[in-house]
């Protein structure tokens, strides 16, 4: 029997051979058994150009195209908008890269990966960060492409459509979604390796499509801006269509990883997250600046329904193409993603049965978001507090990494799922106080420095009105951490 020395809280120490790694589970083929149990060697048949396809397609959705919009919105003119894009979208890949060799080192998601900084229990925040960012984005994935899709498929028709219609359409995207999502990891990969071509040349066909209303050279006025200025208003489109896009991955990065064998060097997968990030956010948060600009003026209720009264003829059909295949792609990853997470909090739920709690929550906000909500400032704020929460958490998880300079015992990280207590990530009582407290010190932080047309924190105030939150949170968590560890250690 192998047991893990540390501090154990059981009636004795960690049996390790009790623990499921779920060795039975089909690798390729019918609906994927795994869980975040740790995934057998044998199963882990994918190799880094598989993360980058998966990266690459999933992001070429509607959901995604609609963050090149907001810097528009914002008041930002088509050179400005593409500048924050582009930075926030560096600054964001160099900051979240790395955390796609947590999984890649322990067979398991991320957020179960994060015990051994935050511990068994303590990795319930990764799991609730990365519950709140895969449900927003799901729903806004829907949210765009049912738009999309209805608005084509009305103006093609010439048939008016009302709510009732949208519904249908939501709801059609919503079952395919959860198909994809609840088939697993192979499918998903296999929908993406020809989403990319598919929707990209869509995507490269749609500069042809609006070039002739596009004017780059139209600057809007300073009344225009957002926050009253151009930094501000520049820096916070930085933050919400830039940086924000990578750091929706700090949770989902691990669902890739986790199945790419060992034989793989991590250098490798470092590059290949890196590259699928970098590709997979540019180019259609790009084309969402291209377009926003060129159907400026339309007066539609919003940016989709503004992009099909705008498109020509021809176009209609590769937007209903583009709206089904794309929300499918980036939906499904992200629900799967809240059904591994689920499934790490609930451990009695199998990861299908997670799946559909999580679909039917989801499915719901899309709803609440058509009906309900302004978009903009929907859109604007969730990205902006989930930021807030998502920063200190990888930064965190990322610190302890590295100070055990990868060394994590895989083992180990499974013992809540099995049912037991102690072992190395035990801490107290489950949970790492030290991390815990600076996830949260972090997060608020991060509140207190957002800026938006609606909310001005006392950090930002204090600064002229610039958002801070990403680099506020960052210092915050880290040296909250640091200091903790350095005057009273956590136990291992």
């Amino acid at each position: 029997m192998t047991t893990i020395s540390g501090p154990v809280a059981g009636p004795g120490p960690l049996d390790i051979a009790a623990i499921p790694d779920q060795r039975a589970a089909p690798a390729r083929s019918g609906v994927e058994a795994h869980g975040v149990g740790r995934i057998p060697e044998a199963d882990r048949t994918a190799g880094p150009r598989d993360v980058v396809t998966i990266l690459l397609g999933s992001n070429l959705a509607f959901s995604v195209v609609v963050f090149g919009w907001l810097p528009v919105a914002f008041g930002l003119g088509f050179w400005a908008s593409l500048s924050a894009v582009a930075v926030g979208t560096v600054i964001g890949t160099v900051m979240v890269a790395p955390l796609a060799l947590l999984g890649h080192r322990t067979a398991t998601n991320n957020s179960v990966s994060s015990g051994a900084s935050f511990g068994v229990l303590g990795r319930m925040v990764g799991s609730f960060v990365g519950l709140l960012l895969c449900l927003g984005y799901t729903a806004l994935t829907v949210w765009t492409g049912g738009e999309a899709l209805v608005s084509a498929v009305g103006r093609a028709t010439g048939v008016p459509l009302g709510d009732g219609a949208y519904a249908v359409g939501y709801g059609l995207l919503a079952v395919l979604v959860t198909l994809a999502a609840t088939y697993g990891f192979h499918l998903l990969v296999k929908l993406n390796t020809w989403i990319v071509p598919v929707v990209g040349a869509s995507l490269a066909l749609g500069l042809l499509a609006y070039a002739g209303s596009f004017h780059s050279a139209a600057q809007p006025g300073p009344q225009s801006y957002l926050l009253g200025s151009f930094w501000p208003t520049w820096v916070l489109a930085l933050v919400a269509s830039g940086i924000a896009g990578p750091l929706s991955y700090v949770t989902l990065l691990g669902d890739w990883t986790r199945y790419v064998s060992d034989a793989w060097h991590p250098r490798r997968v470092l590059r290949a997250c890196a590259t699928g990030l970098m590709l997979g956010l540019l180019v259609p948060t790009a084309f969402g600046v291209f377009s926003a600009v060129a159907t400026e003026g339309t007066g539609a209720r919003s940016y989709v329904a503004g992009l099909v009264a705008a498109a020509p003829a021809w176009y209609l059909p590769l937007l209903v193409v583009s709206a089904v295949a794309g929300s499918v792609g980036q939906a499904g990853i992200n629900l799967y993603s809240m059904g591994l997470d689920l499934d790490a909090i609930l451990p009695r739920l199998t990861r299908v049965q997670s799946t559909a709690v999580v679909a039917l929550v989801s499915t719901l906000l899309v709803f609440l978001g058509q009906f309900v909500w302004d978009a903009e400032s929907a859109v604007t704020t969730f990205v902006l507090i989930l930021t807030s929460l998502a920063v200190p958490w990888a930064t965190i998880t990322l610190i302890g990494f590295f100070r055990a300079r990868g060394r994590i015992d895989a083992d180990a990280l499974q013992v809540f799922n099995a049912g037991r207590r102690g072992g190395r990530y035990w801490y107290h009582r489950g949970w790492n106080i030290n991390a815990t407290t600076a996830w949260v010190i972090g997060s608020v932080a991060g509140v207190l420095a957002n800026s938006t047309d609606t909310f001005t924190g006392p950090l930002a105030a204090w600064v002229g009105g610039v958002d801070l939150s990403v680099a506020t949170s960052a210092l915050a968590a880290a040296g909250c951490y640091l200091v903790l560890e350095r005057f009273r250690p956590s136990a291992r």
